[in-house]
């Protein structure tokens, strides 16, 4: 088991949520606005002091030092400003968690992946709002990509992506968790959910609705409680799709 979660609550954000989380597993965290993704996966990173208990690798979330956490999990917030004025390449090079020699061949990887090998010298106050958010994504996947990862949080990753790096970030993504890497991502895109995510977590008020198997949480009638909007299921050329509707 790598993270076991029991009666984690956060004062006026979060109802006491409770789960167990595998190896190898991708989540998606789905839900309106405000109902709690972002503080929950604060909570899970170790950034806000919640109540009951966090276990990572069987250790409680509390024990863990810093350097040690760093090694161990990522998190990527739904925002960030730009760290000043430092250049692409640099940026990227801080989140080798550890003292060893820089990874350059698994870091010029992703860089290649998210197509900024040609920004590894712009400074990254001076980068669109897309090309920052995939400067983003390959800082936390390199921090990941060490021997000690296998904890990856996303909140809402594919802010600003087009369809080629969204594609490119999946690709990526589904190849670290088919090797162990853990991934629980929030995200509001259900059709995206419905073909990616091994489990999905749904949300509501801060409180968690209903956790299972895609097949199982994905359905018209839940979706269209939680979202207030009527939702239906569509078979499309065989492919599945969710759809609202007036």
């Amino acid at each position: 088991m790598l993270l076991q979660c029991e009666g984690v609550a956060l004062a006026q954000r979060l109802a006491p949520f409770s789960a167990e989380v595998q190896r190898g597993e991708l989540i998606h965290l789905l839900g309106p606005n405000g109902s709690g993704k972002s503080s929950l996966l604060a909570c899970l990173a170790g950034l806000l002091p919640a109540e009951g208990a966090i276990r990572l690798a069987g250790i409680p979330l509390a024990l863990w030092t810093g350097p040690a956490l760093a090694r161990t999990r990522a998190w990527l917030a739904q925002q960030q400003q730009p760290a000043g004025s430092m250049p692409v390449w640099h940026y990227l090079s801080l989140h080798q968690a550890g003292k060893e020699a820089l990874n350059e061949e698994a870091l010029i990887t992703l860089c290649q992946i998210f197509q900024l090998v040609d920004k590894l010298a712009r400074p990254v106050n001076q980068l669109s709002g897309g090309e920052w958010q995939r400067v983003r994504l390959a800082a936390v996947l390199f921090q990941v990509a060490q021997p000690q990862g296998r904890l990856l949080l996303l909140d809402e990753p594919l802010t600003g992506l087009d369809l080629a790096q969204q594609a490119a970030f999946d690709g990526y993504l589904a190849a670290c968790v088919s090797k162990g890497l853990t991934a629980i991502v929030s995200g509001h895109d259900i059709n995206h959910s419905l073909h990616h995510a091994h489990r999905v977590w749904l949300m509501k008020n801060g409180a968690l609705v209903q956790q299972g198997s895609v097949d199982e949480v994905l359905q018209p009638e839940r979706l269209s409680e939680v979202f207030a909007v009527p939702f239906r299921r569509l078979c499309v050329e065989d492919h599945q799709i969710l759809t609202t509707f007036l």
